[in-house]
């Protein structure tokens, strides 16, 4: 893949009206959220699962691409059609996650470090054979007392830019995830501050590492007050900070940003998109890779066996976040879609 087919794959990523499901649950972490529903997390189980999602009637409309986990990609449709195949056939572009976690960082405490870099070249030239067309990394940067360092930031900012280069180098979009975790009692300002100087870092690695800014995606954290805060902010004032922080550290050559929802409610998430969109004119597309917030009502509705329920939901959501996109969903819409 050249440089215009990088370009091509991570445009249509952001095409306007849609975006990204995050469906690259770990094994671990999907055996979580099965627990919420009294569900064994059997292989069959996991399949069944992402099959009725990727399954649901119209996301086509809403939905540009899917991450995968490394069993999902090579798992296959209740009709026996492998995913990347079936959702090909739909428009929608294949993807996968291709970090390993991230692993406490030595002789830091409270920090953690992503790894995957070895042998990551040999696995990325498998998964494009597999059909994955983009691939996701994650930092993870922690709000706490005394941390983050610059001596962790800068190292998951050099991690993701090698991964970034790997991934082009082998014609795959690379999604770059710093996050920026909304855990702690941190307020708003705090988080902005943070945020600023992790993407400033990052952008600054990729340049180093040759990234082509035009054949790569952002998904970043949204700039808000830590869960335990008591410092109370609106919807508004989380979406011009965030639209204000990614102004400054952002190049305009980057075609799009993905937002991770980061442990807010589903309807928390479509809201402060709905809003950032709105503070037009911005130099790229602002957009959404969701996993809870797309999913958390359709595997509540799904419960292991209810097919149409689960479908129900997760076509809701999708379609509410499409709206986003351009601003239109309001609260309360939720209660109203079908």
């Amino acid at each position: 893949m050249n440089l215009s087919e990088l370009e091509r794959v991570a445009r249509a990523m952001v095409a306007p009206g849609k975006g990204l499901l995050a469906a690259d649950e770990s094994t671990s972490t999907i055996k979580k959220r099965f627990d919420t529903i009294s569900l064994e997390s059997t292989e069959e189980h996991r399949r069944a699962y992402r099959d009725m999602l990727f399954t649901t009637p119209e996301i086509d409309k809403w939905i540009s691409g899917v991450i995968m986990y490394d069993e999902t990609l090579r798992q296959k449709t209740s009709d026996g059609v492998p995913f990347a195949q079936y959702l090909s056939s739909r428009g929608i572009i294949p993807g996968i996650k291709v970090d390993q976690g991230a692993k406490p960082m030595a002789l830091f405490p409270n920090e953690t470090i992503t790894e995957g870099l070895d042998g990551l070249r040999e696995r990325f030239s498998e998964y494009g054979k597999l059909g994955a067309r983009f691939a996701k990394w994650r930092a993870v940067i922690n709000i706490a007392e005394g941390v983050p360092t610059y001596a962790a930031i800068e190292a998951n900012a050099q991690a993701l830019a090698r991964y970034a280069a790997l991934a082009q180098e082998q014609g795959i979009v690379p999604i770059v995830e710093p996050e920026v975790l909304m855990d702690g009692g941190h307020t708003l300002e705090r988080c902005e501050e943070v945020t600023d100087l992790v993407l400033a870092t990052v952008f600054r690695q990729l340049r180093l590492q040759r990234i082509e800014l035009t054949g790569m995606i952002l998904k970043p954290n949204m700039v808000i007050a830590g869960k335990k805060s008591t410092a109370r902010t609106t919807p508004e004032q989380v979406a011009q900070a965030t639209v204000r922080c990614l102004k400054r550290q952002v190049p305009a050559a980057v075609p799009g940003i993905m937002f991770l929802s980061g442990g807010q409610s589903p309807a928390e998430a479509t809201l402060h998109l709905s809003l950032m969109n709105r503070l037009q004119p911005l130099p790229w597309q602002l957009s959404f890779s969701y996993g809870r917030a797309l999913q958390e009502s359709a595997m509540n509705a799904w419960r292991g066996n209810n097919l149409a329920a689960g479908q129900r939901e997760f076509r809701k959501w999708s379609h509410l976040n499409g709206l986003a996109r351009t601003g239109g969903f309001q609260p309360g819409m939720e209660q109203q879609a079908a």
